[in-house]
């Protein structure tokens, strides 16, 4: 239970900041038209047991525009990685060259791109979700100091915290709204 309006809003801060990074995450994976790193590199890999992330296993590069090329550090993981790739479901093919994989990044139909954007919209609206739900925590927690006797904390005080917690969810909404537009525009570029 928090107990001062400070430690309130750090928290809320806190949760809403988690929620921001989480579609920051999510966003990074929806591939637009051309080839990007950030399209495979937290796919994870079963290395030995040991569920990793493709960047901990490989140098993964750009040569051209419309391709990836991933140079794992340990010549074993191949299959491993190009299995990890298929299975992503990312709509790749990846081809295996001697120690290295090649992977050509198709042109998105007009069709798929709307999915695409259709699914940053998804993702844009849980993440606002999860900032409600942080606002709705910290309001509840802002009502129990408010009838706390021993908190010496008025009315016009917790008012003034709750108007803080919105204005928090509106700046983060505002960022979350910005970071899908520019994705979606990404995504529609030809």
């Amino acid at each position: 239970m928090s107990t001062d309006p400070d430690t309130i809003l750090l928290e809320a801060e806190d949760a809403m900041d988690k929620g921001v990074e989480y579609l920051k995450q999510e966003l990074r994976g929806v591939r637009s038209g051309r080839a990007s790193t950030a399209l495979i590199e937290f796919l994870k890999v079963d290395y030995y047991g040991a569920s990793t992330e493709l960047k901990a296993l490989a140098a993964i590069s750009v040569p051209e525009p419309t391709q990836l090329l991933i140079k794992p550090f340990d010549q074993g993981a191949v299959g491993d990685i190009r299995k990890a790739i298929e299975a992503a479901n990312l709509g790749l093919s990846p081809v295996v060259e001697d120690k290295s994989i090649r992977i050509n990044v198709p042109a998105l139909t007009s069709d798929r791109r709307q999915q695409l954007v259709a699914r940053c919209k998804k993702v844009g609206e849980e993440t606002k979700v999860v900032l409600r739900n942080a606002r709705r925590d910290a309001n509840k927690h802002a009502d129990a100091l408010g009838k706390d006797s021993s908190a010496h904390i008025g009315e016009d005080q917790i008012a003034d915290l709750k108007d803080q917690i919105q204005e928090m969810l509106k700046k983060h909404e505002a960022e979350v709204d910005q970071r899908v537009a520019d994705k979606s525009k990404e995504v529609l570029e030809v």
